[in-house]
Parts: C-alpha cells; sequence; structure tokens
C-alpha cells in the first residue's frame, strides 16, 4: 500500500514540475507588460549617447511643445534626470511624472511651451552618475562624466537639430532624489549654461561636500533655485534640505530668486513630484 502511495505521489509531483515548467516557457507566469501613456508629441531620439569617459550608452527622451511642427518659435528647453519614469508608465521604475500632460496642460491655460529633454539613468550606475562625489556605500563618483554628456554632447545635438533658446536664462535642469542633488550641482557649477534648477527631494545626505562645494561655487544672483521636498520624507531630509538654504541665504541669494517648499504629507516618490511639477515650472519660468 504505502509502496503504491509512493508511487503515486511521484507521479503527481513530475505532472506539477511539468506543468510549472510549460507555464515558465509560455510566459504566463510573467508580468503583464505595462501600456504605454506617452502622448504623442513624445519620442526616443533615435540613437543612445555615449557618455564621456566611461564608455556607456545612454537613451535620452524628447518632448517637443504641442505646437512646434506647426509654428517657427524658438522654446526654452528643460533637462530632466531618470528619463524613463517622466513620461511613460510603461518605461517608469514605479510611477511617471506625467510630464507630458503636465506641459500639454500648461501650454493651453498659458500659451507657455517648452521642450525637456529626459536623459535615462543607468539602473545600477545610477547613484554613482548622478552624483559628483564619492560615497563609502555606493563607490566612486561619475557625476562630472554624466554633465559632461549633458553639457557637450546632449545639448548641443538639441540646439542644433531642435528650435531651443539656448542662452542659460532660458535652459532648466530638474531631478528628483539623486536627479535633484546632481541638479544642484549643475546649476552652481555651470552656471553659463543652466540659469534655472527645479531640485526635488534632493539627496543632500550622499555627501556632505555638497555644502562645501556651494560655498566655493556659488550660483548666479540671476539663477532661480526651486527647491522642494515632503513632509513624511524623514528628518534627515528636511534637515539637510534646512541646512542648504541658510547657507543659500547667508550667501546673499536674492530672496526672490529662491523658493523653498515643503508639501505637507508628501513622500519620497513620483506621486509628489509629478504633482509638483507644474508650479515649480510656473515658478522657475515666471508663468502668472
Amino acid at each position: 500500500m504505502i509502496k503504491w502511495l509512493d508511487c503515486r505521489l511521484g507521479r503527481l509531483l513530475a505532472v506539477l514540475v511539468m506543468a510549472g515548467v510549460l507555464l515558465s516557457l509560455s510566459g504566463c507566469d510573467s508580468a503583464v507588460p505595462r501600456a504605454s501613456t506617452a502622448a504623442q508629441n513624445v519620442s526616443v531620439l533615435p540613437y543612445p549617447f555615449l557618455i564621456p569617459g566611461l564608455e556607456r550608452e545612454r537613451t535620452v527622451r524628447l518632448y517637443l511643445p504641442p505646437k512646434y511642427a506647426t509654428e517657427t518659435r524658438s522654446y526654452p528647453v528643460i533637462y530632466m534626470h531618470d528619463g524613463q519614469n517622466l513620461f511613460d508608465n510603461a518605461s517608469a521604475f514605479a510611477d511617471e511624472w506625467r510630464v507630458d500632460e503636465s506641459l500639454n496642460a500648461l501650454a493651453k491655460t498659458s500659451g507657455r511651451e517648452f521642450i525637456v529633454v529626459g536623459i535615462d539613468n543607468g539602473v545600477d550606475f545610477r547613484m554613482n552618475e548622478l552624483s559628483p562625489w564619492p560615497n563609502k556605500r555606493f563607490g566612486e563618483a561619475q557625476g562630472k562624466a554624466y554633465m559632461e554628456l549633458i553639457v557637450e554632447v546632449v545639448k548641443p545635438y538639441i540646439d542644433t537639430n531642435y528650435r531651443t533658446l539656448s542662452d542659460a536664462n532660458n535652459t532648466a535642469i530638474m531631478g528628483s532624489s539623486m536627479g535633484g542633488l546632481i541638479s544642484h550641482y549643475a546649476v552652481h557649477n555651470y552656471p553659463d549654461v543652466f540659469g534655472k534648477a527645479g531640485i526635488f527631494s534632493p539627496s543632500y545626505w550622499y555627501s556632505q561636500d555638497v555644502f562645501s562645494d556651494t560655498k566655493l561655487h556659488r550660483s548666479k544672483d540671476a539663477a532661480r533655485l526651486y527647491v522642494l521636498y515632503g513632509s513624511e520624507e524623514g528628518d534627515g531630509m528636511i534637515s539637510d534640505a534646512d541646512k542648504m538654504q541658510r547657507l543659500i541665504k547667508q550667501q546673499g541669494h536674492p530672496r526672490v530668486n529662491m523658493e523653498f517648499i515643503t508639501v505637507p504629507g508628501g513622500q519620497h516618490n513620483e506621486k509628489l513630484w509629478g504633482q509638483s511639477f507644474t508650479d515649480a515650472v510656473k515658478w522657475l519660468f515666471e508663468i502668472h
């Protein structure tokens, strides 16, 4: 009797194992791909760009104004990090910012339009590429090479191939978390390139060098700095942002050109950043 049961159980186990293999091969147990939510005026540039000195390629996503094809005027440009998360739920790590929907709506209500250039992050290299300073846990800094990609490779390409207003006053840089950190660095270290910065939930914790660097590289008085974080992002985030605010004020940066916003209940996620995006753009570009 026991031998007969062992045989039956063995056959049942074999059937279950085979069924699992077949399901795996057929893809039945894989996640269903998310549908694309990108607007029609969003595209992926046809070939990736090489980061100078790192021999790594980065995909670049492009948002063009709704009337770009029917008008001849030139437009301000916003350079943004973590391009996968800006326009399309299909490529986003978690949620998307809905930058395209937000700017399409802003164009209707204000008549102001922008070009947005989104540089994809390097996934495993994200922490390194979005910081100009090393970190004991995450290793070497590659942020300067990443900024060379934007300033020396991507921006010249965009300015050559699209109708842009290429001066610093019409060029913004914006990002969240580590993207906020590198945006802070960019507006202070490339003042002739970027005249505006949207600094969302900046990872000032990553390196205290951000404070000493800010002391050495004071931003231009005309630079507009928009720093935003949520009240639920943790005491470290809030205390570092407060410390940076005090430093920038001590440097004498015009109060009219700096805005530090705490969003009640805001958490460290795309919901906070996406919902705050339009207000940031309106403040940076003085849209009333």
